[in-house]
């Protein structure tokens, strides 16, 4: 789904519908999206895993990733302070975005997010301009009205 999508639906998504309960339970789309992602992976489980294990410094086995992707391992889930290091691994940014949009928020890779901030700050600028044009035409009708100068 593009931005623009998520975007629409989440304007036009009544109320009632995001307190639905279990509307935030991502289980299954999380272990679809790390399925995925180790399917897209030009590295094999036992790679991912040992790679990861350096990258949080903590041992990472080939079962723990083939638990967390069973379908019939219901208990065993992928630890979130693992996501990031199992993303930098596979090169797959899709469960922590899935998770992100799911919170109403959007993950943008580093130079996406600073074109996102030169934008946002171009609208602050622009805002804070208008503000001055105003707060100048409202001295300008003051000083017009007295005759006198602040």
């Amino acid at each position: 789904m593009s931005l623009l999508d998520v975007l629409k639906s989440a304007v036009n998504a009544p109320e009632t519908e995001m307190a639905a309960e279990g509307v935030a339970n991502i289980r299954e789309r999380l272990r679809v999206s790390v399925s995925e992602a180790i399917k897209q992976c030009p590295f094999s489980r036992w790679e991912i895993s040992g790679k990861m294990s350096h990258l949080l410094g903590v041992e990472v086995s080939k079962f723990q990733l083939d638990s967390w992707t069973a379908e019939s391992k219901e208990g065993h889930r992928i630890p979130a302070e693992y996501l990031p290091a199992f993303c930098i691994v596979t090169g797959d940014h899709g469960p922590l975005r899935m998770m992100a949009e799911t919170a109403g928020l959007f993950a943008l890779p580093g130079p996406d997010a600073l074109r996102a901030e030169i934008q946002r700050l171009d609208e602050q600028e622009r805002k804070i301009k208008e503000e001055k044009r105003k707060r100048r035409l409202f001295l300008q009708e003051i000083e017009g009205k007295d005759g006198n100068k602040l």
